[in-house]
């Protein structure tokens, strides 16, 4: 396949039979060996071997080139999500590693087609992410380089801004009323009458008029636009900000590849455990030689390897997985499980159901991040892998433990999972006082902005929509709007009565 070996090829048809036997269901996948300076490049690329040009992917390549060559990070593996699966190996990396790789890359193929969270996206968009290149590049033909890498920039800093779960929202379009319903709203303002010549006197001209104005302002007030609040921040300006085709088209580019690389960061965990569950099986049960065992050992123990005041998504991944797997064979689960008080009991319970790898495969199928950790992450699994919340110790000069509190432990976990850590911003009213202004809502959850990257963020924003851009938000614990009119920023604390401003300077 591709332009491997025939020893790699041979690995890479029994490595195949051994996933297809253990029930992994991939794409085809092709397998393609590369220099380190390919894969640099790919990986600079999001795993794509075009993208569009744009300097963000030159500042990658050179990170990764410079932390390969002074030995500080490797890339062993890359797959891409689509039909078929695209994956590289690296040359001169060892069997062993090439093994481990192909391993891996078919546990995540496996992964990409039958989660639930990757069924939306595009399944071509290898031709899609050629399709996206060849557009900016005409459009930087035609209205030159700067121009169009000020617009990519600007709508770069925003592409987190959209609702990663709208794809799988299936919303209703509200039926549109029937005429005598809608002019029904305007007959019950007034007075009913069965006599025509009395109309005049029961409801006077006056009386109809002012009726009517009072229903006109309060359908005004009523309008709100949006009429719900949206997420979807980048589709919103896409359709409703006063742009040019040409930059239409490319805030429609940058969003359809948010949206897609976006399940990928919502199954992260799930995603590298499942791959590194079945990498791990199939090396030590199936592929592995007596030979291989200390090389394998020490790649395998590199990627799984975390700090005290880490978190390593493979590590974090398989031993969950691992755990699921030994609960749901031996029967620890449901309710006779959990109002067992008998820890002796509880050590030793063994149902055998024999039910785990059914169990995990059931979870890849439904699970993302935050629903696995919510639902399997247990108090004793967090003893076990010491997940603790760990603080630096000035005066020993160490890392540690915090908190053993589980529920904390937990919390803290999710909301680090939850929209990626990131504020959850929404627009609220896109014709905020009736000025045009857009007013976009913090969901605050108890985590302030940082600051700097709000203020610059409106800046772009404000450029885009062309009018002012607020933002209500948290500040130090004081409600606040934020506001930027294309010139500077104005900080309005919010229930002041006096409405104290204070200006920042803008870099405009």
């Amino acid at each position: 396949m591709a332009n491997l070996t025939p020893e790699l090829e041979k690995w890479r048809v029994k490595i195949l039979k051994i996933a297809e036997g253990y029930g992994l269901d991939m794409f085809e996948t092709i397998f393609e060996l590369i220099t380190y300076d390919q894969i640099n490049q790919f990986a600079a690329y999001g795993g794509f071997p075009v993208r569009y040009p744009h300097w963000r992917f030159g500042m990658e390549y050179e990170q990764l080139s410079k932390s390969y060559e002074y030995g500080l990070s490797k890339i062993y593996e890359m797959v891409v999500n689509t039909d078929p699966c695209y994956a590289y190996l690296m040359e001169g990396n060892r069997m062993v590693d090439q093994k481990l790789v192909m391993a891996h890359v078919y546990g995540h193929c496996d992964f990409f087609k039958n989660n639930q969270w990757f069924a939306p996206t595009n399944r071509k968009m290898m031709d899609q992410m050629a399709n996206h290149a060849t557009r900016i590049r005409r459009y930087i033909d035609r209205y030159g380089i700067n121009t169009v890498e000020d617009f990519i920039d600007k709508v770069l800093s925003l592409e987190n801004l959209i609702d990663r779960h709208s794809p799988y929202i299936q919303k209703r379009t509200p039926q549109k009323r029937a005429v005598e319903e809608e002019s029904s709203s305007e007959v019950s303002l007034l007075k009913m009458v069965n006599r025509d010549y009395m109309d005049e006197y029961i409801n006077p001209k006056e009386f109809v008029d002012h009726q009517k104005q009072k229903a006109a302002e309060e359908s005004s007030r009523l309008a709100k636009f949006p009429s719900e609040p949206q997420r979807d921040i980048l589709g919103f300006l896409m359709h409703h900000a006063p742009l040019k085709n040409w930059q239409q088209d490319i805030i429609s580019i940058i969003r359809d590849e948010a949206y897609y690389f976006a399940p990928q960061g919502m199954t992260k965990i799930m995603n590298e455990g499942w791959a590194s569950y079945w990498h791990s099986k199939m090396m030590t049960q199936d592929i592995m030689s007596d030979s291989e065992i200390i090389d394998f050992a020490d790649a395998h123990s590199g990627t799984m390897a975390m700090s005290p005041n880490g978190f390593n998504p493979y590590k974090i991944g398989i031993e969950l997985f691992r755990n699921i797997e030994d609960r749901w064979n031996k029967g620890q689960f449901g309710k006779e499980w959990n109002e067992c008080d008998d820890i002796r009991q509880k050590l030793n319970w063994d149902k055998k159901l024999g039910q785990g790898r059914e169990k995990i495969f059931e979870i890849r199928r439904n699970y993302n991040d935050v629903t696995f950790i919510d639902e399997f992450l247990t108090e004793d699994f967090c003893v076990e892998n010491k997940m603790f919340v760990y603080k630096f110790n000035k005066r020993t000069g160490q890392y540690e433990v915090d908190t053993r509190d589980f529920p904390l432990i937990k919390k803290q976990l999710l909301f680090q999972l939850t929209n990626f850590g990131q504020p959850i911003i929404q627009v609220e009213n896109a014709n905020f006082e009736n000025r045009g202004e857009l007013l976009l809502t913090h969901l605050f959850e108890g985590i302030e902005m940082q600051p700097d990257y709000m203020r610059e963020t409106l800046k772009n924003l404000q450029a885009i929509w062309g009018r002012p851009v607020c933002i209500a938000t948290v500040q130090d614990e004081q409600p606040k709007l934020y506001r930027h009119d294309g010139s500077e920023i104005q900080e309005i604390a919010i229930g002041d009565p006096r409405a104290q401003e204070s200006e920042a300077p803008s870099d405009d």
